[in-house]
């Protein structure tokens, strides 16, 4: 093993109140490898301490004071095939039937939590849309920005994370086990997006979804396929 690296995980980027928000970390940690990886999440990452992050050859291992938190491995087989997206004013109406209105494990996530305000949290609030489809509007703020000014590739990874939960439609806590995403094409601030999730199959405490983002004009410019398990009582 060779290459040390830190990762730091803002508070502002919390899923849970004491840990990071799964998407986002899967974003700073594909952004470490060569191509699209398989993020695995042992346990969840703490915020605001360094995490190490090792290679192993091609795979990258992450540990916070010798405990592993996250591995990644090169992905293994092709992301699922995006279904097409609905029109932004659709996705708004989805929208206003966001589950989370009404019961919200955690209400101060950055993508999904309905008490951040807009330059703080995402505010991805995906509704119903269609069978076992759910979709979301997103314009991207100024303070997602990367050094040439389009949204970093992280807070697109963020966005795909919890879309897919409530594509589950599973009322009970869980947490996501599994991330592999790739970025197509990073978006502009402020450019209208919408955002789908769809359930692919369940297995016990185990369900498979995948998400996708779309551009103004339709394009798909990032998809993901996720793992949430639920959390044992």
């Amino acid at each position: 093993m060779n290459d040390l690296d830190v990762i730091t995980v803002a508070n502002r980027f919390r899923g849970p109140d004491t840990s990071a928000n799964g998407g986002y970390f899967a974003g700073l940690v594909s952004a470490r490898a060569p191509g699209p990886v398989t993020v695995r999440l042992l346990a969840p990452p703490p915020l605001d301490e360094a995490l190490v992050v090792r290679r192993d050859g091609a795979a990258l291992r992450i540990s916070h004071d010798d405990s592993a938190i996250a591995e990644a491995r090169p992905m293994e087989s092709g992301l699922p095939t995006a279904p097409a997206p609905p029109s932004y004013d659709i996705a708004l109406e989805a929208s206003r039937n966001f589950a989370g209105f009404h019961r919200h494990d955690f209400p101060g996530c950055f993508v999904c939590g309905t008490q951040r305000e807009r330059g703080d949290g995402l505010r991805i609030f995906a509704g119903p849309w269609g069978e076992g489809v759910v979709a979301a509007p997103w314009v991207p703020d100024a303070s997602l920005a990367g050094d040439d000014g389009k949204v970093a590739a992280e807070f697109m990874c963020a966005a795909l994370d919890c879309p897919g939960y409530y594509a589950t439609r599973v009322e009970r806590r869980m947490l996501l086990g599994e991330f592999t995403v790739h970025v197509d094409r990073r978006v502009h601030i402020d450019e209208p997006c919408v955002v789908i999730g769809w359930h692919l199959g369940s297995s016990g405490r185990k369900h498979v979804v995948g998400t996708a983002l779309y551009d103004e004009d339709g394009e798909l410019c990032a998809r993901a396929l996720g793992l949430w398990i639920e959390a044992r009582l």
